[in-house]
């Protein structure tokens, strides 16, 4: 078992290791998720229009 204060020690070393991001870098990777979540709602929204007028089309033509 390791001792409790070596442990806290290398976690340290560990945290300082990380690079953090800066708050430019957070506010574009956020605004670009909300754009292609926006982007890809739209997409799907079409698809789901282009599919459903597709099959009322077809059930029309056949029924």
């Amino acid at each position: 078992m390791a001792n409790p204060v070596q442990f806290i020690n290398q976690t340290r070393a560990e945290i300082s290791k990380i690079a953090w991001p800066t708050r430019r870098e957070v506010l574009l990777t956020t605004v670009m998720v909300f754009i292609m979540a926006a982007l890809t709602a739209v997409f799907f929204a079409l698809v789901d229009l282009l599919i459903r007028s597709g099959l009322q089309g077809l059930l029309s033509f056949f029924g």
